[in-house]
């Protein structure tokens, strides 16, 4: 009967799916569970269950301390064998704790017990139906002259040989550890243990070194080796692996950002004289707060409620500037407050105005909270009067300030005006000194928050709106993280780009929100020949569940590009109304290689421009003209290769809605060097025009709909090559048969 039903359900299409199989960790404390409260210790095993699909069972019998010998001595295989079941996989993992010669209840020599322990648990793995899988003691970090020492002696040739007898899976966990561990070296692979300085956790008052037990960077880091060991050696449990949002990429391929953790101590500004007055200027208080902080080996900066006002602060290592609910640090318009210094500008080395908040090779630092930080941009910021309205205007020019010849644009001091007037403001050619620069110091207004070459950034919580320039530039910076940050600029704020992240390695960007003047998300990495000698790309960056309102664009690469742009992954995240949606910009003379870039699951609604924009013409320009605003396109010619010819390839954009836009996607790269393999998919735009492919080849689209009102054709090409279409159709509702055709 059973028999019968089960073909009755495969006929009609209805057999019941594969259920997910349990899967039991037997090992030691490298693999084991840890508590999670005031505790940085993490077994990989804990992390191990990310980066599974969700039904998938995983049991971690692992236990601090134990040798196959003592884990089979204290029964423990016998609870986990009396629960297995045909199909169940048994992950084994000992050997850091059979090693110990003098412990008579765990030594276990390797060509020894080891060995036939290892054996044990196989064969009685296998008598149960279950799949076991051998893997090799993970490596400690040790060590010798700058080289990683091998410290397993023949434990893990003892697991390969077990394996190989007995014809089973294994995972060298030894082997790819130790090249992680090679890989970032002494003293990078620091990050990837417990080792902890005194203060920060009530566990550990005094500290801790120990560079065998992993913190949560090392243990999902190592999780992850052995999630691309089970799919690259095609052990069936691979059919189990979680999928990350992006087609043909496993959850455990992203990357993996170190996040800093800090000590306990808290320095309240109050204590260095701090007033909460708005008249205050506490400039010396907050700075003199982060530099005791820093010097006790760091610790939180404390911002209570209320509104302080502030010059420019510089963050130090080790310290935590937090800003508590209803905290509003306001920096002082006093542009004498902020003193010119060598910086950078969109990709070039130029003198600027001090940022409101800056670090230079500092490590361990953070800005969290619930607070509000303002930088006074309102103050530093010409204005365009076709971005606003009549009364707008003219509550502008009563400000006092100074016109242009036309009257088309309002600056608000004649030393920012000056500015105007001068070829290449601030970029620094010969030795530059400040005293070069004074008499149009106001137009060098500063990013608000500028973090040049540091390590372990978090910028959490808290607000950053108002700024001067962009709001947010990390730049030549290592493992960084925005998580639930709001970036707010008016609308009309020139250069008020929400985030510009440039020549920056192993940043992810959560849970944040971007409402500004110019491009939401942006990644950079320099300009022109500065920007390819310094060779820096912006590299493995995760952005998720996002949200961009005004923007020139929302997720935007370019134009300044020249180090170029790499790993890139952009999810689940919405653009609302922002002028184009997804916005690839370059132009001749960046040079720069832009490749893999994964897209998907974006929604987008109302957007002004393109819904996705490929252009390597671009003119440092709105990309909206403003009313009255005439434009004409490039001159279209063909110049030879060189290695200022930018490149983009290799996009993957996929799972796309966008409701209104004037056109779906527009690709325009140059004779010289078409955009190639563009791969989009599954998306659904309702816009005024349809498809526009320029100078482009391999450019491909699969299960897309189109809806355009313009009644033009939906697919217009111009030296295109190799342009198809699958599972795709478009509609133009402005004819009268409104009818779907495939494209």
């Amino acid at each position: 009967m059973k028999f019968l039903q089960l073909l009755l359900l495969s006929l009609i299409g209805l057999a019941p799916a594969e259920q997910p199989p349990a899967v039991y960790l037997i090992g030691d404390s490298t693999m084991a569970d840890k508590p999670t409260e005031e505790n940085p210790e993490r077994g990989w095993g804990q992390l191990f269950p990310k980066f599974f699909q969700a039904g998938v069972t995983i049991r971690n019998y692992a236990v601090n301390g134990r040798s196959t010998k003592s884990f089979i001595n204290e029964h423990r295989w016998d609870t986990v064998v009396s629960q297995l079941k045909s199909g169940d996989w048994v992950l084994i993992q000992f050997g850091h704790n059979d090693s110990k010669v003098k412990d008579s209840t765990r030594y276990a020599a390797p060509r020894g017990d080891y060995k036939t322990n290892l054996e044990r648990f196989v064969k009685e793995a296998r008598a149960k139906g279950a799949n076991p899988i051998l893997i090799t003691p993970v490596a400690r970090r040790k060590f010798t002259n700058g080289k990683l020492e091998d410290t397993h002696g023949d434990y893990p040739a003892a697991v390969r040989e077990v394996a190989k007898a007995l014809n089973v899976p294994m995972i060298d966990l030894q082997q790819s550890s130790s090249a992680a561990l090679s890989e970032a070296g002494e003293q990078g692979s620091v990050k990837f243990f417990k080792t902890t300085p005194a203060g920060h956790y009530k566990t550990l008052p005094k500290g801790v070194t120990d560079d065998t037990h992993f913190n949560t960077y090392g243990a999902t880091k190592m999780a992850a080796l052995v999630a691309d060991a089970i799919n690259k050696q095609n052990i069936p449990l691979e059919n189990w692996l979680l999928q990350s949002d992006f087609t043909g990429k496993y959850a455990y391929e992203l990357p993996v950002v170190y996040e800093p953790h800090f000590r306990r101590d808290t320095f309240s500004i109050l204590q260095y004289g701090a007033k909460a007055d708005g008249i205050t200027l506490n400039s010396k208080s907050i700075n003199d707060a982060i530099t005791d902080c820093s010097s006790k080996g760091g610790g939180v900066v404390y911002v209570p409620n209320g509104l302080w006002l502030t010059g420019p602060i510089v963050l130090k290592s080790n310290v935590n500037l937090h800003l508590a609910a209803n905290a509003v640090l306001q920096f002082t318009t006093d542009y004498d407050q902020y003193p010119l210094v060598k910086s950078t500008y969109e990709g070039l080395v130029a003198m600027r105005c001090q940022p409101p908040v800056s670090a230079l090779d500092q490590e361990n630092i953070a800005v969290t909270g619930k607070g509000i930080l303002d930088g006074g941009g309102d103050a530093w910021r010409a204005v365009k009067k076709g971005k606003m309205t009549e009364s707008q205007w003219k509550d502008l020019i009563k400000k006092g300030g100074v016109l242009n010849k036309d009257s088309t644009t309002w600056y608000p001091t004649q030393k920012h005006f000056a500015g105007t007037t001068v070829k290449d403001p601030g970029v620094i050619t010969g030795d530059g000194k400040a005293a070069d620069f004074e008499a149009y110091k106001d137009f060098l207004r500063p990013n608000m928050v500028s973090l040049t070459s540091c390590k372990n950034v978090l910028l959490e919580g808290v607000t950053f709106q108002n700024s001067p320039a962009w709001c947010i530039h990390p730049l030549l910076c290592e493992n960084i993280t925005l998580r639930n940050v709001y970036a707010k600029n008016p609308w009309y704020a020139q250069n008020g780009d929400g985030l510009d992240l440039e020549s920056c390695s192993y940043a992810q960007i959560l849970d944040c929100t971007f409402d500004v003047g110019d491009d939401g998300i942006c990644i950079k990495s320099g300009r022109d020949e500065q920007g390819r000698k310094r060779g820096k790309p912006t590299e493995n960056v995760v952005v998720n569940n996002c949200t961009v309102y005004h923007a020139h664009g929302g997720f935007v690469i370019g134009s300044e590009m020249s180090g170029g742009a790499n790993n890139i992954y952009v999810s689940n995240s919405t653009f609302m109304g922002t002028d184009i949606g997804l916005r690839f910009k370059t132009t001749r003379g960046r040079g720069g290689v832009v490749e893999n870039i994964y897209v998907s699951n974006i929604n987008m609604r109302e957007i002004p421009g393109e819904a996705i924009l490929f252009d390597m013409y671009y003119a440092a320009k709105d990309p909206i003209p403003l009313a009255g605003e005439n434009r004409s396109g490039p001159k279209i010619e063909h110049v030879p290769v060189t290695e200022a010819t930018p490149v983009f390839r290799n996009f993957y954009i996929e799972n796309v809605v966008c409701h209104g836009a004037k056109s779906a996607v527009f690709i325009r790269g140059l004779p010289e060097m078409p955009i190639s393999n563009i791969n989009m998919s599954n998306m659904t735009i309702k816009a005024k025009e349809g498809i526009s492919c320029m100078e482009a080849k391999g450019i491909h689209f699969k299960d897309v709909y189109v809806v355009t009102s313009s009644g033009k054709e939906p697919v217009t090409k111009r030296n295109a090559t190799d342009i198809t279409f699958s599972d795709s159709k478009y509609k133009d509702t402005k004819q009268k048969s409104s009818v779907e055709h495939a494209l």
